[in-house]
């Protein structure tokens, strides 16, 4: 048995749910719009809905509840009943997850992305990790390797990254930092306006992002398969909400959770990547691809040393990190 070394964030207080179905309304704190990222959210509040003939509503509020880095928090003092949140946003509040942002794991899915995160999810590291914030993971938010868009210069090879202001969170970060990246942390919603005005020359994300917030209509350049990581980013439940819920009610939210996910899939693999590729092209915007030398030399200079590190940090403060990523390198293995 392991004992987490992190301070409690709080109290945890478990009610017994009762059985007797009752009209029911939990506040989902999103942010942003509607988009691919909130697909899988958007489909379960309208499955839920539907087996309950409307008993059990989840409604939905993008930004109106809680600030995006601010979401794990008000989750955790029932302020709403569900979130979603980022663990790069606080890699020190949920540290578990983070495993699944470590730089060039080579994932290659979004399916795979999937089974990575809801292994990692449903471990009892992380069920114990996630009990000081009051919250139960529910399901992930998959997203394709990020890329960067950027203006001026292009990077075409490693000592091009140096210096070069780039908005990274998570792993992601990390890896562009190592690349020699200066990094600059600010709210997805502020970013083309950052980019407009220069104070960063580039911006990490995946290619939904890229058009939600509008950095493909500043963008001059775009890196096709420098494929530095994702972030993880779970849809979690307060975990005294989702105990108190009716037998029924508890049943149409979880069994909605595969059939959200499989819409979330084919939303993104079909709206969203056949819709970028044309607006890539109507921008005029130049596509990067890094020959495998530069690739090559970019994990060696990386995914080692940051998987080394990871491991390192957070087995000095108790949690079990040689475990959590032999299981995740582990599957990714197994899937080759």
């Amino acid at each position: 048995m392991f004992k987490f070394l992190f301070p409690a964030a709080v109290a945890v207080s478990v009610m017994a749910s009762p059985n007797d179905a009752f009209a029911t309304e939990w506040d989902v704190s999103l942010w942003g719009e509607r988009r691919a990222f909130t697909e899988h959210v958007e489909k379960l509040a309208e499955l839920v809905a539907d087996k309950t003939n409307g008993e059990f509503t989840l409604n939905l509020s993008y930004g109106g509840l809680s600030d995006s880095r601010e979401n794990l928090d008000g989750l955790s003092k029932g302020a709403f009943e569900m979130a979603q949140f980022c663990a790069g946003y606080h890699p020190q509040k949920n540290p578990t997850i983070t495993v699944l942002e470590l730089p060039f794991l080579g994932v290659s899915s979004l399916e795979q992305e999937i089974a990575l995160s809801l292994a990692v999810y449903r471990s009892p590291i992380t069920e114990i990790d996630m009990l000081r914030w009051n919250a139960t993971l529910l399901m992930p938010s998959p997203l394709p390797q990020y890329n960067i868009m950027g203006t001026g210069n292009p990077p075409t090879s490693l000592d091009d990254f140096k210096g070069l202001t780039v908005r990274a969170t998570g792993g992601v970060g990390n890896a562009v930092a190592a690349l020699g990246a200066d990094l600059v942390s600010i709210p997805a919603p502020q970013v083309q306006d950052a980019l407009a005005s220069g104070d960063v020359r580039a911006v990490s994300f995946a290619p939904h992002a890229h058009m939600a917030f509008g950095t493909v209509e500043k963008g001059t350049w775009w890196t096709s398969n420098l494929n530095p990581g994702t972030v993880n980013c779970p849809v979690a439940v307060n975990t005294r909400a989702l105990n108190d819920l009716s037998d029924d009610h508890r049943d149409a939210l979880m069994s909605s959770i595969d059939e959200a996910l499989d819409h979330y899939v084919a939303t993104y693999n079909g709206k969203t990547m056949d819709a970028w590729g044309p607006a890539l092209a109507d921008k005029g915007i130049a596509v990067l691809t890094f020959n495998e030398e530069i690739l090559d030399g970019i994990k060696d200079a990386v995914a080692k040393p940051a998987a080394e590190a990871w491991i390192a940090d957070h087995a000095g403060r108790g949690l079990p990190a040689q475990e959590l990523y032999d299981m995740v390198t582990d599957m990714i293995e197994s899937q080759q």
